[in-house]
């Protein structure tokens, strides 16, 4: 090599580079970010961020780890790995369930909410869409408050509804005309408005949503004593004694704003549920899931919301050929969850006291969870619908999770004291995502007997 390029080359190695050079600047000192400053707001002057100089974004680690705490959050726990559901189960579990629901109570129900339809012609218009007779014995319209349902055009539930008439110059002083109230799924009262205006057409009918201020919907109830003759119905309340399952206490619409006044304790509607789900008695669209639940299913037809010999309703058809002619093998039943490592429960109780950072309590289980055998493949035995505590409901084929023999047939062989153990499970992924917890399903005696009506009825209907 020349020495002339090898001492030049020298010399350039031996010069300082310029004082602009991208080198100078990626060798300098890192200059200081926003978390920085805020990280150490008495830093001097010269490591604060210039006024005109725009804020540079965290760094990446800080920002991945953020936007992983809050996916988790949001994400349902079915998609959680098994250490993300540990850090949610114990945020859950910070949270006590609710207690045991006292013997007695008046609770505030604002999962409801109140719908008006009022007009001359209100009593035909709903005779044609509900699932209840709007008419009594005589071909006049009903004075009593009644349970009912709302259908599609294929069988499906949409809505159930509580129906409550009102008359002019009543109880309700906005009530101009004669009418009813109808109760539903707060969540869906704007749907069923939308519902019912389109089918009004050219009926004399005028729907409105009744305001909470105005009326609102509670639930009495005295284990000790009945008390349908104590709650009457006056100037500011109507009451209907609920027939959905013996024991459930009394409805009540209060026509103002206050609370009904009654000799019984304050509850919550935490307490009206647990004592709903031990009866295994559905409500709202997320427990009698929308356009998919089938009426008999959910136990309609034996809650007395289904008049199977009126005339036409929407979704009518398959209602009445269900009813006389088909066989229903899934019904709407409570369900007691507990641990793998447990024996199944004898009986169905509330647990107050079943939750524990390490436990899994109903409502953490996603709606919609297929039930399975324990340790088996073959076909769903049901799916979960919602719960609280260690109890729930779930849509529950007869002859596999029960002992109830169905019309023509015999008695599941599995079922019983050394039969199968069902299981709910839930996550995507390998083993280790997975979550899982043992379901028994239980038959309510009043369900029992009114299936077995029914039973005897269909039978003496074939022999006829």
């Amino acid at each position: 090599m020349p020495s002339s390029i090898s001492s030049l080359r020298d010399n350039d190695l031996n010069c300082p580079p310029p004082q602009n050079s991208t080198r100078t600047r990626a060798t300098s000192r890192r200059r200081p970010t926003s978390l920085d400053v805020l990280a150490n707001p008495q830093a001097p002057e010269a490591t604060k961020l210039p006024r005109n100089r725009k804020r540079q974004r965290p760094p990446a680690h800080e920002r991945n780890q953020s936007t992983m705490r809050a996916a988790r959050r949001a994400l349902p726990a079915h998609l959680l790995c098994r250490s993300c559901l540990r850090h949610q189960q114990r945020r859950f579990a910070s949270s006590a369930a609710p207690p045991r629901p006292p013997p007695s109570g008046l609770a505030a129900l604002p999962s409801r909410q109140l719908l008006s339809v009022s007009g001359p012609e209100a009593s035909k218009f709903l005779q044609g869409i509900i699932t209840a007779n709007v008419t009594g014995a005589d071909g006049l319209p009903r004075k009593d408050a009644f349970y009912s349902g709302l259908l599609n055009a294929t069988g499906r539930v949409v809505h159930d509804i509580f129906v409550y008439p009102l008359r002019q110059g009543g109880p309700a002083p906005w009530a101009t005309e004669e009418g009813y109230l109808l109760e539903a799924d707060a969540g869906e009262v704007a749907r069923l408005a939308r519902l019912i205006r389109r089918y009004k057409l050219r009926a004399r009918v005028t729907v409105r949503d009744v305001p909470p201020d105005e009326a609102s919907v509670w639930q009495a109830w005295d284990e000790a004593s009945p008390l349908a003759p104590d709650v009457a119905a006056g100037e500011s309340r109507l009451v209907l004694e609920d027939p959905r399952a013996p024991g459930l206490g009394c409805r009540i619409v209060q026509l103002n704003h206050r609370a009904p006044e009654l000799d019984v304790d304050a509850s919550t509607e935490a307490a009206y549920t647990i004592r709903r789900y031990l009866r295994g008695v559905a409500e709202g669209q997320d427990e009698m899931l929308r356009e998919q639940a089938l009426p008999l299913e959910a136990n309609m037809d034996v809650m007395g919301a289904i008049d199977f010999r009126k005339g036409c309703y929407v979704g009518q058809e398959l209602t009445i050929r269900t009813r006389h002619r088909g066989v229903v093998r899934k019904r709407i039943l409570p369900c007691v969850i507990y641990g793998k490592d447990k024996a199944a429960p004898r009986a169905l109780l509330y647990d107050a006291e079943c939750s524990s950072p390490e436990s899994l309590t109903a409502d953490m289980i996603p709606a919609g969870t297929s039930v399975g055998r324990l340790g088996k493949r073959g076909r769903s035995a049901g799916r979960w619908l919602k719960g609280v505590g260690n109890i729930g409901l779930a849509l529950c084929r007869l002859e596999i999770m029960t002992d109830l023999v169905l019309p023509g047939e015999q008695a599941a062989a599995t079922y019983g004291p050394g039969g199968d153990e069902f299981v709910l499970e839930w996550g995507e992924g390998g083993e280790d995502n997975k979550s899982d917890v043992k379901v028994r399903a239980f038959v309510p005696a009043w369900l029992r007997e009114a299936l077995s009506a029914q039973g005897l009825d269909r039978t003496e209907r074939i022999h006829r």
